[in-house]
C-alpha cells in the first residue's frame, strides 16, 4: 500500500482531487491511501516520515524546495499538472503519481 499526501495552500482545494483518486484507485484495485494537508501541517507530517510521495498542488510548487528539504530525499515530491488539478482528474493524478513511485 502506498501513502500519497496532497499539499495545498489550506489543505481543502485537494479535498475533491483525493475523493477522485480514491474511486479511480477502487475500480482499478490499487491499494494508496491518500490524504490532503495544508502545506504548514505537511511539514510535520513528513518530519515523521509517514508518507511515499508529496504531490503538491500547482499553487503551492513554489514550497517545493523546502519540502524537499524536510524529506531530506526519502520521497519524491512533485508537483500536480496544472491541467489535470484544474479538471480534478483523479486518474492522471493518480497516474503520475504511481509512474513517480516507480522510478
Amino acid at each position: 500500500m502506498k501513502n500519497i499526501l496532497l499539499v495545498c495552500a489550506a489543505g481543502m482545494s485537494t479535498s475533491m482531487l483525493v475523493k477522485r483518486m480514491k474511486e479511480y484507485a477502487d475500480t482499478v484495485n490499487i491499494e494508496v491511501t491518500i490524504n490532503a494537508l495544508a502545506i504548514s501541517e505537511a511539514k510535520e507530517t513528513l518530519k515523521k516520515n509517514e508518507v511515499d510521495i508529496v504531490l503538491l498542488g500547482p499553487q503551492v510548487r513554489f514550497q517545493k524546495k523546502e519540502l524537499e528539504e524536510v524529506v531530506q530525499g526519502r520521497v519524491p515530491v512533485a508537483v500536480i499538472d496544472m491541467k489535470a488539478y484544474g479538471q480534478m482528474d483523479g486518474k492522471a493524478v493518480l497516474d503520475s503519481a504511481l509512474v513517480c513511485l516507480a522510478e
